[in-house]
């Protein structure tokens, strides 16, 4: 299920660490990331133990790349005084969690993620028929869950991923989510909403029930989310009553499409390493010129003194992103008559991609040079991450019926 982002909701995305980032992550994923962080609680974790899941051989740099990727993150402006940044490596509870989820969930769920033969076609030169590979999307699910997120900002591909970890949280509930005394416990946490709000409670609640009436149970669902006093415990056990399923222990979350990357390849192809038509972050400005300078254009211009057509032409992507509306006449008045040439087109979007990388690029040198605060930075980060996933714990624990950890 996808739905719009809203404010002040719980956030919750990743990133496996497997090299340093292009224009492509940044206009596709960092530049929402930045947005979402002002209004927004956030988590963003490096995902290095999901590096392990196609690249498990392959080891060596794999602290350095974490760091790596931190620094491109605060570089393009994520900030550690807005949003929680950690490696997810280092809050042990996503593995817990993950381990306790496989327990519930069936295998055929796991086989039939879109991605999984997808992938294993793309990369058959590698081995990878393992658990790790199999199982990554329930470590998804598990890392998504242990903070209880609201929404999870993902692109059209990874809806699927999201619509199971929202299966496998409902598993979990209807399994767990069956406490002693349910019902009563229920019925008193109704009582503290106040005369008005208990009574519109219970209507709605009947409306869904019996009526499946699904708009009274997004009503009861906003209710809830405005009470101020029930406790947080109460407040999931009355989203459990109000579903007619039991304490919800693992809230449902939502898949937030995000904005698509408009972000072209040097070659008009989405931009990916995997074409070869990126251009880093950290490249070197006279490299980014050069590259953009030797872009093939418009076939069709085999002279300076041939028409063209913009909407054929590669570079034509790349005004769309970095210039203005008087330049987009300027390069379309211009190309349909030859009278500028394809070097003089590229002028604008070069300048204008040096000068948004230089930017990015100068602030990469600071934490380059003070790796030690991006070290810093992933330690209170996981920190105040364990100390939200540890409470998830203690309630995932308590649900199942082990034992206070001491």
């Amino acid at each position: 299920m996808a739905t719009s982002l809203l404010s002040n909701q719980r956030i919750v995305s990743g990133m496996r660490p497997t090299g340093r980032l292009h224009l492509g992550h940044y206009h596709g994923v960092l530049k929402n990331w930045v947005e979402m962080q002002t209004n927004n609680e956030c988590f963003f974790f490096v995902a290095d133990w999901h590096a392990l899941t196609t690249h498990y051989e392959h080891t060596e740099q794999i602290s350095t790349h974490v760091e790596d990727l931190v620094i491109d993150w605060l570089a393009a402006g994520i900030s550690p005084k807005e949003a929680t940044i950690f490696a997810q490596s280092h809050v042990p509870e996503h593995a817990e969690l993950h381990l306790l989820l496989s327990m519930i969930t069936p295998l055929g769920w796991l086989e039939r993620v879109p991605t999984y033969k997808d992938q294993q076609e793309k990369l058959k030169e590698r081995d990878l028929s393992t658990y790790g590979f199999l199982g990554y999307p329930l470590l998804q699910a598990a890392d998504i869950l242990v903070y209880k997120a609201d929404c999870v900002p993902v692109g059209e591909d990874q809806v699927a991923h999201i619509e199971l970890t929202r299966e496998v949280a409902r598993r979990f509930n209807h399994l767990y989510g069956r406490e002693a005394g349910f019902e009563e416990k229920a019925e008193a946490a109704i009582n503290k909403m106040g005369k008005k709000d208990a009574k519109l409670y219970r209507e709605l609640r009947k409306r869904y029930q019996e009526q499946g009436d699904a708009e009274a149970l997004a009503i009861g669902r906003a209710l809830l989310a405005e009470q101020k006093n029930i406790s947080l415990g109460d407040q999931e056990r009355l989203l459990g009553y109000l579903d007619g399923v039991g304490k919800t222990i693992l809230p449902e979350p939502q898949a937030a499409l995000t904005k698509a990357s408009k972000m072209p390849g040097l070659d008009g192809q989405k931009m990916s390493k995997s074409y070869g038509n990126t251009i880093a972050l950290r490249e070197p400005l006279d490299q980014v010129e050069k590259k953009i300078r030797t872009m093939p254009t418009d076939p069709a211009r085999v002279r300076r003194t041939d028409v063209g057509n913009p909407d054929k032409c590669p570079v034509w992507e790349l005004h769309k992103v970095y210039t203005d509306a008087s330049t987009h006449e300027w390069v379309q008045n211009g190309c349909r008559s030859a009278g500028i040439g394809c070097i003089e087109c590229k002028g604008p979007v070069i300048e204008a991609v040096k000068a948004e990388l230089s930017v990015i690029q100068n602030r990469v040198a600071e934490y380059e040079s003070n790796r030690s605060l991006v070290q810093n930075i992933l330690h209170e980060g996981a920190e105040a991450a364990r100390r939200v996933a540890r409470q998830t714990m203690d309630d995932v624990l308590d649900a199942i019926g082990f034992t206070h950890r001491a």
